[in-house]
C-alpha cells in the first residue's frame, strides 16, 4: 500500500471514528487490550476500538524518555495492524500465519513468543503520543472468509537509561585511563 493510501486511511479513520475513547498507557510493560470488529464499531471500520462502549480506542501518553511500544494480534493468528502515533504511521506489524480455528485467546506474551502471530516494537522519544490502530489483514475461517473481528494489545516498556548511562561511564573513564596512561609512558 503506498503512502498516499496510508494517509487517505488515517484521514478516513479519525474522520469516521466520531466518539473516541482514550486510555492512558503506562511504561511498565502491562498488555493493554484493544478489539476491532467491523459489525461492532459506531464507525463499522475497522480501527481498534474499546469493547464496551465500541468508540474508537486511542492509547494516550507522555514520555520523558525514549521507550519501546509493542503491538500483538491476539486469538487467531492471521491479523496485522497499521499502527498510528498522533495520525502519523509508525509502521505495520509483522506477516501472520492463519491459524483458524486454533486460538491463543488472551495469552499475550505467548502470542508475542509466536512467530505465527503478527508483532511489531516501535521505539518512541520523548513527548505526547496517541497510538491508534487500523487492522490492515484479517484471519480467515474456513471458507477463507475474512473474520475482520479480533483482538490484541500494546504495552510500553521504558529504555533502561540508567544502564546506558553506566556503560558510557565507564567507557569514558576506561579510555581517560588509557590516554593519561599512554601520557606517562612517553
Amino acid at each position: 500500500m503506498n503512502k498516499n493510501k496510508l494517509f487517505i486511511a488515517a484521514v478516513l479513520m479519525s474522520t469516521l471514528c466520531g466518539q473516541a475513547e482514550a486510555a492512558s498507557l503506562v511504561a511498565d510493560g502491562t498488555w493493554n487490550e484493544f478489539d476491532v470488529s467491523k459489525m461492532l464499531s459506531n464507525s463499522g471500520n475497522l480501527e481498534w476500538i474499546d469493547y464496551e462502549s465500541n468508540d474508537a480506542l486511542s492509547f494516550d501518553f507522555t514520555l520523558t524518555g525514549s521507550a519501546y511500544l509493542k503491538v500483538v494480534d491476539g486469538g487467531f493468528a492471521g491479523d496485522r495492524y497499521n499502527v498510528y502515533d498522533n495520525g502519523n504511521l509508525l509502521g505495520q506489524t509483522s506477516v501472520a500465519v492463519n491459524t483458524y480455528p486454533d486460538s491463543i485467546g488472551h495469552d499475550f506474551d505467548a502470542a508475542s513468543a509466536d512467530s505465527n502471530f503478527s508483532y511489531g516494537s516501535f521505539l518512541l522519544g520523548a513527548g505526547t503520543h496517541s497510538i491508534t490502530g487500523l487492522l490492515s489483514q484479517s484471519a480467515l475461517d474456513d471458507s477463507s472468509i475474512e473474520l475482520n473481528s479480533t483482538f490484541g494489545a500494546v504495552s510500553l516498556t521504558a529504555v533502561p537509561l540508567p544502564a546506558a548511562a553506566w556503560l558510557y561511564l565507564t567507557g569514558t573513564a576506561l579510555m581517560s585511563f588509557v590516554a593519561r596512561r599512554r601520557k606517562t609512558t612517553l
